[in-house]
């Protein structure tokens, strides 16, 4: 049986090396094109290429798969029984969908029908779930409403961030992958249809999403962190230029006096700021515009020395 492999970031990477390490037959990858890396901008390859690369399998990697007849002509050539996508990150056209025998199925990041969309995995800890996991599912061409083939739950621990979260997905999911295409391939698997009243979306992180509301609670703050670390981030002002947050520590402080956003704590653990239900949260790592990550503390200390108790962050 041939199949194509469609993804990008890391994500992707578990299902495509357990595909050719249980011997499916991968015949081509197609994935983003390189772009543009670090502060030097270097032209670098996403994470999938770079072990399709190393397998020796071909890649494909237009800019819209929907516009690439170069692309389009190559999937014909490679004659895919099924076509596996995970986290490929562009909507596949009706004339992909419907070139396999065995169709298309994507492993997504969310317990469907909850967290539709892009950034699943962010959405799941910003809403300060307990829980998510990963569905393996029929694609179609509206978005991630295919019926589901299989399922599996993955605990989110309150220590999770996006970075640990997506490793422990990506791993389930390639698992999960193997786990689910035997049954499949013999036609015993009874597809799911999805239950329409329980959808929800999680759509890709904007530059506004990022930014620390102070009237937010203590509790949402932090998974607000915590749900957009490593990537993008999230960000306050302080003196009104724009100060990236890396670690935050949950306080026992509770009725607070003073408006969301104050600081009402400047010590060696760093700079505690009143929340939107009074209690405080301490930032213990940031990164002040035009600086590298560091400990609040130092900064406290040093650039920071003309932080003071009572000074309002987000202005």
């Amino acid at each position: 049986m041939k199949i194509v492999f469609m993804g990008t970031p890391d994500f992707a990477v578990p299902s495509l090396r357990a595909l050719v390490s249980n011997g499916y037959q991968v015949v081509g990858v197609v994935t983003q094109p390189d772009r543009p890396k670090g502060r030097k901008k270097v032209l670098t390859p996403p994470p999938v290429k770079e072990v399709a690369v190393e397998l020796g399998i071909p890649v494909e990697q237009p800019e819209k798969i929907k516009n690439s007849a170069e692309t389009l002509a190559r999937l014909k050539e490679w004659a895919p029984d099924l076509i596996v996508t995970a986290a490929f990150g562009q909507l596949l056209p009706k004339e992909v969908l419907e070139l396999p025998r065995m169709r298309c199925i994507n492993v997504h990041a969310s317990l469907l029908p909850k967290y539709r969309g892009g950034a699943p995995i962010h959405q799941s800890i910003i809403d300060g779930c307990s829980e998510t996991g990963v569905t393996i599912m029929y694609m179609e061409e509206a978005l991630d409403a295919g019926d589901m083939l299989s399922q599996v739950k993955v605990a989110i621990e309150e220590t999770d961030d996006v970075a640990s979260l997506f490793h422990k997905l990506s791993l389930a999911g390639a698992k999960l992958l193997i786990e689910t295409l035997p049954p499949l391939i013999k036609g015993t698997v009874q597809p799911i249809p999805q239950d329409i009243t329980q959808v929800s979306y999680a759509t890709n992180i904007k530059r506004e999403d990022e930014e620390i509301v102070w009237t937010k609670d203590g509790n949402a703050i932090y998974n607000h962190i915590r749900g957009l670390r490593p990537f993008p981030g999230s960000f306050t002002k302080i003196k009104g230029e724009n100060c990236k947050v890396w670690e935050a520590q949950k306080t026992t402080d509770r009725n607070l006096s003073g408006e969301p956003g104050t600081i009402y704590l400047l010590n060696q653990h760093g700079i505690g700021v009143i929340t939107g239900d009074q209690s405080g949260i301490v930032l213990t790592q940031i990164q002040p515009a035009g600086k590298k990550r560091m400990l609040a503390s130092d900064f406290i200390r040093g650039a920071g020395s003309q932080l003071s108790v009572g000074m309002k962050l987000g202005e």
